[in-house]
This record gives C-alpha cells, structure tokens and sequence, in this order.
C-alpha cells in the first residue's frame, strides 16, 4: 500500500459558510470543487490522511509534526466557534514519516504536549487544516490524520519530505491521501489584502499550468524572486505534497481556480496510476543544488570567502588566527563591516559593527562572520551541515554623514543610522523588503529600541558590497 490520492486546497474561512454568511457564495466553485475533493478521497481508499498546513508551527530547522493523540480545532478566530473538528492522530505512521525523513537528512520534530509545553507552541489544528477538513467532513471524510507543518527547508528538501511520507506508507502499509493545503497570490486585484503586484497572476498561472501537465521541475524550481512578490502560501506544501508521488505517474485535473478576493483559490486532485522510473526528480533536484552552490562559491569575492572560512574553522575546530591572513592592500584599512549569512533566500544570521574594531578589514570579517554564524540573538547557531547550503555577503560601510531628514535617504543607495541619546540603530541599505526611507527609519528605531514617535538624529552611510 502507499499514496492512494493526493490533491491541493486552499483554506478560506470565508468560505464556510458560518464564518462568510452571503459573501462565501462569491467563492461557490471552490467551495463545490472541495466538496468533490472530498468524494475524490472516499473513492480512493485511503485510509488517513496527511495534511500539511502553512500556518502550522513552522520550525527553521525541522519540519514539526503534530504529535497529540487527539487533536482539535475551530474557527472561533473567525467568529465561528461551533465549527469544531477532533480529530485522531495515526501515531504509526506518523512516527514512520519521522524516521524515514530523518533517513533523507531532514529533521523532523514530533510535538506532542510536553514539547509544546517547553516550547510554548500551540497544538490546535489552524484554520490551514479547519478549513479543508470541514469540507472534507461535509463531504463524509472522516479519516484519521498526521497533521504536519509547512518546512522552510530548501525546495529539493521539502520533496524529499513527500518522498518519506510515500515510503512511510509502504513501511505501514497504509492507504494515505497527503493534502497540501495553501493559497496562491494574495496579491491578485488592488484591493487583495497583500496590496497587488502584477507578479501575482504570473505566479498563479505557473503553478496551476505545471500541475495540470505535471511539469515537477518547473514548479518546483519557480523563481524566489517570482514567489516572493506573489506574497503566497501555498508553493511549499505544494512542493512537499508532490514528493509523495516520486517515481509515481499520476493524473491532475483541476476542479477550480477563482480569485475574487485578490487571493488565489486552487482546487486539484492528483490521482497515481502507478510506477514510473521516468517521474523520479529528487537526484536531479538535488544535483541541480549543488551545482548552484558550486558556481556560487567560485565566484565568490575574497572577502566572502574570508567570512566563509573563518565560520567553517570555528564550527570546525580548526580556528586560524587572523594575524596569520594575508591582507590585500586594498583592505588593509580599517572600516565597520557586516557579514551576512542567508540559507534558502532567508537570512541565517547577521551581525556587523558601525566602526572599524581591528586593525584591518579582514579582521574586522573574519570575528564578524564568527558572531553573525554564532551570535546572532534572532537564530539558532549554524550547525556544521548547513554550511554548504549558506550564501554569504559582506558589507563594508563607509563613513556616515548626518543628514537633515528622511527626504536625504535613498533606501537603495544609503543605509541609516538612528540616534537618540545612548541608543542607536542600523540598517543596510538596498534590503529585501525594505521599500521606503520610512520603514528604513523605522526599523532601525525598532533594532535600537526606540519610540516610533520619539524624534532621533540621523545619519546616512553608502557600503561597498562583497558576494
């Protein structure tokens, strides 16, 4: 026995009709193609189910399955608290896609209550799983259940994590449906919730056109750039969803796609049809990876591949002091720098000083990318294993300048600096996300713990960036 059906869903509360009322009719495709996601299940067979939510506790370094005996969930954050779903955990199986993940290299965390407890995570199913399931049940499904969180983990990595929900199937012989539950583009019309960003169709279009022809690679490896601006939910456990069918010919057909709210609401059902050796694209996932990372770090600059160095001896144990370094001419100067670790596009961990402190800027690199890989408050250290997955950039800051207002900044040009008495803040320039001098400004009072309102003196500075 293995993956008897998969499918997406996506998971507006608006769409139940206790928390919508008249308005969930404007989304009545979706609501009638879940439904029929729901007869899709029964006929298959399956004999629980795995779901994986985006709203679930997302863990930076392992994929969290929700491990309670019984677990429970409502709508009452809709206004809807009648609608309240139990549920019964398949520990057996669940434990089994621990194991076989682990086996892949991806750790997973199973939570049940005493882990939550100490990590003071909640375990109530979100509406990422409450929605899907409450049509689920409407249609007559009422299968047990391993609810799982969406992972941040690279995307070759989230499809692995299907792959072991498939080979944990075969170990239980279980008969298991894996829904991957996730909107699309939050961003679709100008009144979306996410604001629009014409980006959001072609995102849409890309993910509903590679599962109607199954094309694995191209959804798989869409662009960050492209997902990112699309503001969705959706692609990863998408992605995860579709490792279950590794080495499996299936069918998709989609039972619909409407966006009448500017979100993206995409119903599929994905039936297999059995074994195909030609649809295996883990190996080539994964070679792809380190081909990327191959090219990334020959050309990397030599003060990246300085900050890169310095953390791998320290996690290493192989420590090289930096008065043994031999220092360019160019960089024999002195200047605050900032290393920058990022891993899957998302920032690993980032400390830098506003003056020099060494002697040099290669020293300055060398005990910063230590702190920023170890001691940045906001991560976990790097770990040893995900030093070939990190991409790494060094700013070197130039003397900054006071300015007179925010109208001097130029949020792709300068950085800032805020000051107010004792307290100061920094921010990079030219950061994703970082649109306007005013969040620029703002975020940096917030770095220095200081007062919105409260007035500061500021300062703008240029870097010469290194990758």
């Amino acid at each position: 026995m293995s993956i008897v059906f998969c499918g997406v869903m996506p998971h507006p509360p608006i769409a139940v009709p206790e928390v919508g009322g008249a308005e969930a009719d404007k989304i009545r495709d979706t609501r009638e193609a879940m439904l029929a996601m729901g007869q899709k299940i029964k006929n298959s067979g399956a004999e629980t189910l795995v779901m994986i939510s985006p709203h679930a506790t997302v863990f930076g370094d392992a994929i969290a399955i929700n491990a309670l005996p019984e677990t429970k969930g409502d709508l009452a954050g809709f206004g809807a608290p009648q609608v309240a779903l139990t549920y019964q955990y398949n520990q057996g199986l669940g434990q089994e896609i621990g194991w076989q993940a682990e086996e892949l290299g991806l750790p997973v965390a199973e939570i049940d209550k005493k882990v939550a407890g100490r990590l003071q995570v909640s375990l109530e199913l979100d509406h990422g799983f409450v929605v899907p399931l409450y049509f689920l049940q409407q249609a007559g499904v009422t299968l047990p259940l391993v609810p799982c969180s969406m992972g941040v983990f690279s995307p070759e990595k989230l499809y692995a994590f299907g792959l072991a929900i498939k080979q944990a199937a075969e170990a239980t012989n279980t008969k298991v449906a894996v829904i991957a539950s996730g909107d699309l583009s939050h961003r679709l019309t100008a009144d979306a919730p996410a604001g629009y960003d014409p980006k959001g169709k072609e995102f849409d279009q890309a993910i509903v056109a590679s599962l109607k022809s199954l094309d694995v690679m191209g959804l798989v490896t869409l662009e960050e750039d492209l997902c990112e601006q699309a503001g969705e939910c959706g692609r990863r456990p998408i992605t995860m969803m579709l490792g279950a069918l590794e080495g499996t010919a299936a069918d998709c057909e989609i039972l619909s796609y409407e966006g009448p709210f500017g979100v993206g609401y995409l119903v599929a059902a994905l039936q297999p049809r059995g074994a195909d050796t030609n649809r295996t694209f883990l190996r080539r996932l994964q070679q792809d990876k380190k081909k990327v990372l191959e090219q990334q770090r020959s050309s990397e600059s030599y003060l990246v591949q300085i900050a890169r160095q310095s953390l791998e001896s320290h996690l290493q144990g192989q420590w090289k002091d930096p008065d043994h370094y031999d220092v360019p001419s160019e960089f024999a100067g002195q200047a605050g720098v900032f290393v920058s670790f990022k891993k899957n596009g998302h920032l690993r961990g980032c400390i830098g000083t506003t003056a020099p402190t060494r002697k040099n800027v290669v020293q300055e690199v060398v005990y910063n990318a230590v702190s920023a890989g170890t001691q940045d408050p906001r991560f976990y250290p790097i770990r040893r294993d995900e030093l070939t997955e990190l991409t790494v950039s060094v700013d070197v800051l130039m003397p900054p300048e006071a300015i007179e207002n925010m109208e001097q900044l130029d949020v792709k040009k300068y950085g800032v600096i805020v000051r107010r008495g004792s307290r100061s803040g920094l921010l990079l320039p030219d950061l994703e996300g970082v649109d306007t001098p005013l969040q620029q400004v703002e975020i940096a009072k917030q770095k220095a713990g200081i007062g919105t309102d409260e007035a500061v003196k500021l300062e703008r500075f240029e870097v010469i960036r290194h990758t």
